[in-house]
């Protein structure tokens, strides 16, 4: 895994605004610079069916607006355990206004809902959060049940008029929410899984998920939210399939929830120009939503643009602090190895209340980076007992095994992951991480463990990058025939992934070069990884292996100051690759550049560098036993 592996995260749906001040310059209720809170929907019917359901649906209507300025679910929380409440306490109306003085909001926005003679009243209004005064108030009378959701409609669009929003604007940004789905209990089974995946993390929500979608199969966002979760959890195949479906029902959306159904697709199928263009597109009209920045942070980290990267996501983080964005800002300082500022990040987080898998997962890599041993220790006993977070941090405790060399212990850790992802419901997950396994394997050396491994990962799963993943490690491991079928399958069922073709498949290219001895191939075959060698190119792995290619390209062309140089990448850029095995690795490899220059003192500190890292090393690896060679001819 890499430390900006978290490249899949579309936001769970955030809400967000626009900064457009010439349209809205007359006066009126709120500008679009004043924070409003979303109150509790006021379920008077005694009827189940509208709980949490009319204040997801009001929310879908209002979130739509570029004006309105409201206050993230994730702000909300915070604002809630500061004030001493839980975050699942009732959002009453006088709650709603303490928390919208605290946060310095402007307006709270309410809704609710009688049943008088057999007919739905409905009433939305706006307070000063400060004086109490309305600020504009609209009702609605719905004849039954099937026509609340279409009054509902109306009244938000009538009270966003009222609130000073243009009539241009509330034209051109209104779906009816009933447009998206006309199914309550799926709007309601929707909104507990969001706050589900907002307090608890991805995996925790994807039973209500899957729900909703039973509950109304035409529902686009609980298939853009799944899709976003797989990818997450590092099951692609199931995020392609999830991120069609909700791409196809788009239309079905408002603006912004179509153009975020339609980057989770790019993103999931790696059509990365017009993942990008989307992205652009987004920003424009609602510049102020974190969850376009954050998405956009993605793309230029997975191209390795990581300075661009950190911008989006700190944009994304001034204007919504969450577990997603603090994990991109922190992830990418520690790629650009800003180790004392990924510290300060990973403070602020659990300062705020935050937590979950992918704060501890960087706390993993930041201590590895640092040396801190017993801080890693702490990030794993934390995920255990956790289904769908054991795995991963077990995985990772597997890498820094192998990185110094413990091959028993490291292939223990890889079985513990590969049983627990499959514990917890998760194939595919489990087939990356023994995908992993076998491509440390291929690295030391022993290549029938790394056929073995993929093998076994291929049994489990044919996802993407379980292909992709075993291509390469065929390639490396000496079958290069094997390597080739599943490249050809990988373009017939992925025509569209740009950076499968110019990252990956150009390493795997490479590898096949090399194990047939044609440096001068393998040299072309990277020139179009180059560029992006920094990136994760949209996979759960990165490790800067152009480089590290590049580099034996030049020893096999007998180039050992172009080799050096291309190895001295990956212990220059150890946030990058952190805790795999060719960061070890990369200092025999660099051993190795220096003798073929006859530069003796540097290719002795070199080798004695690895020999350190390796000090508890299996003495069987073939990797050890041949640098132990080398080394005794220097000497």
């Amino acid at each position: 895994m890499h430390p900006f592996g978290h490249r899949r995260f579309p936001a769970p749906f955030l809400l967000g605004a626009l900064s457009l001040a010439p349209l809205w310059a007359q006066a009126a209720a709120l500008t679009d610079k004043d924070t409003v809170v979303l109150a509790g929907f006021d379920n008077r019917t005694g009827e189940p069916v509208f709980d949490a359901a009319l204040k997801e649906a009001l929310t879908l209507e209002l979130e739509q607006s570029p004006f309105l300025n409201l206050l993230s679910d994730r702000k909300l929380s915070e604002t809630l355990r500061a004030t001493g409440r839980k975050v699942d306490d009732p959002l009453t109306v006088e709650v709603a206004r303490e928390l919208c003085q605290k946060a310095g909001g402007k307006a709270v926005l309410e809704g609710a809902i009688s049943k008088l003679s057999g007919h739905y009243q409905l009433e939305l209004s706006a307070v000063d959060c400060g004086s109490g005064a309305v600020l504009a108030q609209e009702k609605g009378d719905a004849a039954d049940e099937e026509g609340v959701l279409p009054v509902l409609s109306q009244a938000s669009s009538k009270l966003r008029a009222a609130l000073g929003e243009p009539a241009q604007s509330v034209q051109e940004f209104e779906v009816p929410v009933e447009t998206t789905t006309r199914s309550l209990e799926a709007l309601r089974t929707y909104r507990l899984g969001a706050v589900m995946r907002n307090e608890k993390g991805d995996t925790s929500s994807i039973p209500l998920l899957k729900h909703a979608i039973e509950l109304d199969p035409d529902f686009p966002l609980p298939y853009g939210a799944l899709a976003a979760i797989y990818g997450n959890i590092r099951q692609p195949t199931q995020a392609v399939s999830y991120g069609s479906k909700a791409y196809a029902l788009r239309g079905r959306a408002s603006e912004r929830e179509s153009l975020q159904l339609a980057g989770i697709y790019f993103l999931e199928t790696g059509d990365l120009q017009k993942e990008i263009e989307n992205y652009k597109v987004w920003q424009g009209k609602y510049p102020r939503d974190s969850v376009a920045r954050n998405n956009l942070g993605n793309d230029y980290a997975q191209m390795g643009r990581l300075e661009e990267g950190l911008a989006e996501y700190q944009q994304a983080l001034q204007l919504t602090p969450s577990v997603i964005t603090y994990t991109n800002v922190l992830g990418m300082e520690i790629s650009l190895n800003r180790l004392d500022a990924a510290q300060a990040t990973l403070d602020e987080a659990f300062a705020r209340g935050l937590d979950g898998r992918y704060l501890h997962q960087n706390q993993y890599w930041l201590a590895f980076l640092r040396g801190n041993a017993t801080q890693m220790k702490a990030q794993v006993a934390w995920a255990m007992g956790k289904p769908g977070d054991e795995d991963a941090l077990l995985s990772m405790d597997s890498d820094t095994e192998a990185y110094y060399g413990r091959v028993e212990r490291a292939r223990r850790l890889t079985q513990q992951s590969v049983d627990s992802a499959i514990h917890a419901g998760y194939p595919e997950t489990a087939a990356l991480w023994q995908v992993n396994a076998a491509l440390r394997e291929a690295e030391w050396g022993d290549f029938p463990a790394a056929r073995a491994g993929v093998d076994e990962a291929l049994k489990l799963s044919q996802g993407r990058d379980v292909k992709l993943i075993a291509a390469f490690t065929l390639a490396r491991s000496g079958d290069p025939k094997s390597a080739e079928t599943l490249v050809r399958e990988l373009k017939r069922d992925y025509p569209t992934d740009s950076l499968l073709k110019l990252y990956w498949l150009s390493c795997i290219d490479a590898a096949v070069a090399l194990d047939a001895g044609d440096a001068k191939q393998a040299l072309a075959d990277l020139k179009t990884a180059e560029p992006y060698e920094l990136g994760g190119a949209n996979t759960f792995i990165n490790y800067l292996y152009p480089a590290y290619l590049r580099g034996q390209a030049y020893l096999l062309a007998h180039d050992g100051a172009a080799a050096a140089a291309e190895f001295r990448k990956l212990p220059d850029h150890s946030g990058v690759v952190t805790n795999f095995v060719t960061g070890a690795l990369a200092h025999l490899e660099l051993g190795r550049a220096y003798a073929m220059e006859a530069d003796d003192a540097r290719a002795k500190a070199a080798y004695l560098d690895f020999f350190t890292l390796w000090k508890d090393a299996d003495p069987r690896i073939p990797a050890l036993q041949r640098a132990g060679a080398e080394y005794a001819k220097l000497l």
